[in-house]
């Protein structure tokens, strides 16, 4: 036996192989290195379940499942996708394909190596030791991160890219999706820029439309990616964010082909399948959103990766075609998920929504009008977002064609429209989530043309020289709305004009403290999302 390295006697290792005789060399093999905890198996499900539980050192993973809707790159990619893989992990993509597609997409997906079958003994150790020599140079990095400190991260990945210290790609690789995370696209963009004049990698040119989207530049971003699409028409990741670009240009067409795309690519992807249904939901047909999103909970309804929002909007279409069996079922899931997050506000609406909807069927009209109106008191609290109000208006807009009639339906539309539309995109899905009471449409446009007037009046003030006056608006319409896009301008503007505004620090403090409360659930379209509290402890644990 030859050590693979000193510390390697305490490593597990995860070999997933359909393939027997193949799985059992590839355990051997590392039994040799030195791994005495090698678990094995044979289908790209179970190993999912075995990673999304428990930590591994390393993981072997094949790329081909005969039989198998997934591939290992769908496995891989919904685990990435829901930050349920460790950045400790060594993660070695194994395949028989030795054409260009398959080892240029492997690479893509963070992996630390790829090996193509034939391969050997030495070759596999080679692979593992040089990754896990990189692990150990950027273990000051990977700590921080695994124990969520994600500022102090980024400052290390920075210090490392600044000197072009050990391994100071990997480390900027890290330090730029870090400065994402926290909202500083512009170092993040620097970081992926200098990683490209070094290599020619399409993540590197994928992470730098990321960074021209996130920095308001949606025309750059969508050239970078059309130029990395047109090279790379196999990259996955980039139709996600191509996706993202053209939903916020007002194109929902092109990004439905984008994410239709995305899922050919990836096929057993169930995060993907279930960003499909909701777009589709919105703005494509009940039949395909039914489709991805069915697809999406028979491949890993019990899964961390399958975002519980899915459930929500396929319970949605099970009450719109009075599917009564189907919406119990999804109930069912739905308070089983509840049973192992029972404080969590996210799934108690969840499945308030689902509630409702069993109601209407079951003709018990009091009680659904009861519910509705406990989700109504919601509507202010702090954790109330935009998820949510876009899942209250599904309901409301629904009630009236159960005979049940609100009179006061009308104010809640508009406060909800006052606190959630925040752009032209978001003003659209919510316009999208009453589209079965279109008269209710018009009163959400009016509020966004509310806000956008509150905020170029404060802009107004600000170029006449004034910035005092419109930080003073701009918190006037925000603590009435709390609404998230003046929060940001009254920061901004303060930020800009800190010395020209007298006795800024009040305004500042309450301009911070609504920020602290209110900002971060009213701002995200979330095309997908794996943050329910299935995922936290993992997802704690992999970022």
């Amino acid at each position: 036996m030859q050590l693979l390295d000193e510390e390697i006697l305490n490593a597990s290792a995860l070999v997933v192989d359909a393939n027997p005789t193949s799985r059992s060399i590839l355990a051997g093999m590392l039994r040799d290195f030195g791994i005495s905890r090698v678990v094995q198996t044979s289908r790209a499900m179970e190993a999912r379940k075995a990673l999304e539980f428990r930590h591994f050192d390393i993981v072997l993973c094949e790329y081909h499942f005969p039989g198998e809707p997934m591939t290992g790159q769908d496995l891989l990619d919904d685990l990435r996708l829901a930050h349920l893989l460790p950045l400790s992990t060594v993660v070695v993509m194994i395949s028989s394909e030795a054409g260009y597609a398959h080892v240029a997409e492997a690479a893509e997906a963070a992996l630390d190596a790829y090996l193509i079958k034939p391969h050997t003994e030495q070759a596999l150790r080679e692979r593992l030791v040089q990754a896990r020599q990189r692990k150990r140079s950027l273990r000051d990095i990977i700590v921080q991160v695994e124990d969520g400190r994600f500022l102090p991260a980024a400052e290390l990945c920075q210090a490392r890219f600044e000197t072009h210290g050990p391994n100071w790609v990997h480390a900027a690789r890290i330090g730029a999706e870090l400065w994402l995370r926290l909202g500083k696209p512009h170092a993040a963009q620097k970081m992926f820029e200098a990683i490209l004049k070094v290599r020619a990698l399409p993540w590197a040119r994928l992470g730098v439309a990321r960074t021209q989207y996130e920095a308001g530049g949606a025309l750059q971003a969508r050239r970078t990616l059309e130029s990395l699409l047109g090279e790379q028409p196999g990259y996955a990741d980039a139709y996600d964010v191509m996706g993202r670009v053209l939903l916020d240009q007002g194109e929902p067409d092109q990004a439905m082909a984008a994410l239709r795309r995305a899922c050919d690519l990836t096929p057993g992807s169930v995060a993907r399948l279930v960003k499909l249904g909701l777009l589709a939901f919105y703005y494509g047909s009940a039949k395909e959103a039914t489709e991805a999103l069915q697809k999406a909970s028979r491949l890993g309804l019990q899964s961390k990766v399958f975002d519980l929002q899915g459930l929500v909007l396929l319970g949605t279409l099970q009450f719109d075609a009075a599917d009564a069996r189907g919406l119990a079922r999804s109930r069912e899931s739905m308070s089983q998920a509840r049973e192992g997050a029972p404080h969590s506000a996210r799934l108690r609406r969840f499945e308030a929504v689902l509630e409702v909807f069993g109601q209407l069927l079951q003709r018990r009209v009091a009680d659904a009008v009861a519910s509705v109106r406990r989700l109504l008191d919601e509507v202010t609290a702090p954790d109330f977002e935009f998820e949510a109000a876009c899942n209250l208006l599904m309901v409301l807009s629904r009630l009236d064609l159960q005979e049940v009639r609100l009179e006061d339906l009308p104010h809640h539309v508009d406060i909800l429209g006052r606190r959630f539309a925040v752009s032209r995109t978001t003003a659209e899905l919510l316009g999208r989530a009453v589209h079965k009471r279109p008269e209710l449409q018009p009163l959400l446009q009016a509020a966004y043309t509310a806000i956008s007037g509150a905020a170029e009046e404060a802009v107004s003030h600000t170029l006449e020289g004034s910035p005092r006056q419109a930080v003073q608006v701009l918190l006037a319409h925000a603590q009435r709305t709390l609404n998230a896009k003046l929060i940001d301008l009254a920061g901004h503007t303060i930020e800009r004009h800190r010395h020209e505004i007298e006795e800024v620090e009040p305004l500042a403090a309450e301009v911070q403290a609504l920020h602290d409360r209110y900002r971060s659930y009213g701002t995200q379209v979330h095309l997908t999302r794996a943050e329910d509290p299935r995922t936290m402890a993992s997802a704690a644990r992999s970022r």
